[in-house]
C-alpha cells in the first residue's frame, strides 16, 4: 500500500464552511448604502450641470417713442425699436399715413427714416419722445428721403430701480 494515497472525498458530502450570518448581511447593507449615496451624489451633480433654468437678466430702462409718417402712397420706413443691440426695423412698401409707438432703450437714439419710391411724392416724418414733439422732416420727389432723430438720456443707476417703468 501506498502511504501517499489519500481517500478521495466527494464535494457533495463535504460540510459547507460556516458563514457568520451577521457579516454577510452587513456587507450587503454597506454596499446598498454606498450605492444609494453614490446615486444621490451623481443626481446632485447632474442637476447642477443640467440645470437649464434661465437666470433673470436685468431689463434695460426704456422711453416711449412715437413715430408718425404723413403722406399718400407708400414708402419704405426704417425705425429704431426695442433692441438692445441697436438694430433697426425695416418695413417696405408701407401704406401712408403710418404711426407706431415703441419703447426704445435709454441711451439709444430713436430715429425714423422714410424713403419714397420711384413714383415720388411728398411725405413727412414726426418724432415724439414720451409724448413731447422732437423733430419733423419732409421727403420730396422720386426716391426722396427724410430722417427724424432724437436723443434719449443714458440710463442712470437710479433708473435701474424703475426698470420697465415709463415716465411722462
Amino acid at each position: 500500500m501506498n502511504d501517499s494515497a489519500v481517500p478521495e472525498s466527494s464535494d457533495e458530502n463535504a460540510p459547507e464552511p460556516r458563514r457568520d450570518k451577521g457579516s454577510s448581511g452587513t456587507d450587503r447593507r454597506g454596499i446598498a448604502v454606498g450605492a444609494v449615496l453614490l446615486a444621490a451624489c451623481a443626481g446632485l451633480v447632474a442637476y447642477g450641470v443640467l440645470d437649464t433654468t434661465e437666470k433673470p437678466t436685468p431689463r434695460t430702462p426704456t422711453a416711449a417713442v412715437t413715430y408718425e409718417i404723413e403722406g399718400k402712397g407708400t414708402a419704405d420706413i426704417t425705425y429704431q425699436a426695442r433692441s438692445e443691440s441697436g438694430d433697426a426695423v425695416v418695413a417696405h412698401d408701407i401704406t401712408l399715413p403710418w404711426k407706431k409707438t415703441v419703447n426704445v432703450p435709454l441711451g439709444k437714439a430713436p430715429l425714423v427714416t422714410i424713403t419714397l419710391g420711384e413714383q415720388g411724392g411728398r411725405a413727412s416724418c414726426q418724432l415724439a419722445v414720451r409724448g413731447r414733439h422732437v423733430q419733423t422732416a419732409t421727403a420730396f420727389g422720386r426716391f426722396g428721403r427724410a430722417t427724424c432723430q432724437g436723443e434719449l438720456p443714458s440710463p442712470e443707476p437710479s433708473d435701474a430701480s424703475t426698470v420697465g417703468v415709463e415716465s411722462n
